[in-house]
């Protein structure tokens, strides 16, 4: 929650989404300011800027949470939001991750 849902993801998640009769968002279609008509699933949703910036925020984060998680003041911010994530799914080991598998 700290780490990474309260950051420029916020952001990028933010506005409309698109109504699909489908259901997979196949037929769903964008069209950009040169006429192209490009499909939702292919549509580049960030740009790299924002990539970028919500990449560094998110390290800077998870840096953070590990090297200062005893200070007072973030654990009392940790437990001000316990509440929020006991809603959430467990979290599991990312397999991929450790065997250096693709993603």
């Amino acid at each position: 929650m700290l780490c990474v849902r309260n950051t420029q993801l916020e952001r990028l998640h933010a506005g409309l989404t698109p109504a699909t009769r489908i259901g997979d968002y196949s037929d769903v279609i964008v069209v950009d300011a040169d006429g192209r008509q490009i499909p939702w699933i292919q549509v580049s949703r960030i740009d790299e800027d924002e990539m970028r910036a919500l990449m560094q925020e998110i390290v800077n984060r998870l840096y953070t949470f590990h090297l200062e998680a005893n200070d007072p003041k973030l654990q009392a911010t940790i437990d001000r939001w316990m509440g929020a994530v006991m809603i959430w799914d467990e979290p599991e080991i990312d397999r991929k991750m450790i065997s250096g598998g693709p993603e």
